[in-house]
């Protein structure tokens, strides 16, 4: 009898699990709908306090769509440029991706050498980030990063 009542019981939390997963799955969209692919290059100089900004592409949907960036450089020292490329998420259109961004989740907002970046603006999106710097500069600061379409 109490085996009856546990597997019943089984059967029906794997038909609870197995709904709710073919829900979920026909309402969420896909992780290629609302992730891009960002190119960024960024070029900064400065001493105290830098002046910098650079350009960019953001590969989303089959499309590019070219990026300027600007306010790069709290902190700097130096005169450096720097490669990145990563992802762009929680994307809903291109234009999301338009905006200053800041440190998001646990990862760094600095780059300095081989370093990762995570960063999000007002809109949601989440920029992962990775590259090289070429050039002396203590640090590239990219929390105040702005970025728009051109």
């Amino acid at each position: 009898m109490q085996f009856a009542i546990f597997d019943r019981a089984m059967k029906c939390a794997v038909a609870v699990v197995a709904a709710a997963a073919i829900m979920l799955g026909a309402t969420a969209p896909t992780r290629a709908q609302t992730t891009g692919t960002v190119r960024l290059h960024i070029v900064n100089a400065g001493f105290i306090i830098g002046v910098g900004g650079g350009s960019g592409v953001l590969v989303f949907r089959h499309r590019s769509y070219p990026l300027a960036v600007s306010g790069v450089g709290i902190g700097s020292l130096g005169v450096a440029a720097v490669d990145l490329s990563g992802t762009a998420s929680n994307l809903r259109s291109p234009a999301d991706i338009a905006g200053s961004f800041g440190g998001a989740g646990a990862g760094a907002t600095f780059v300095g050498g081989a370093k990762v970046a995570t960063l999000q603006n007002g809109n949601g999106v989440v920029l992962r980030l990775r590259g090289v710097q070429a050039g002396f500069q203590v640090s590239i600061g990219l929390g105040g990063m702005t970025i728009a379409l051109r």
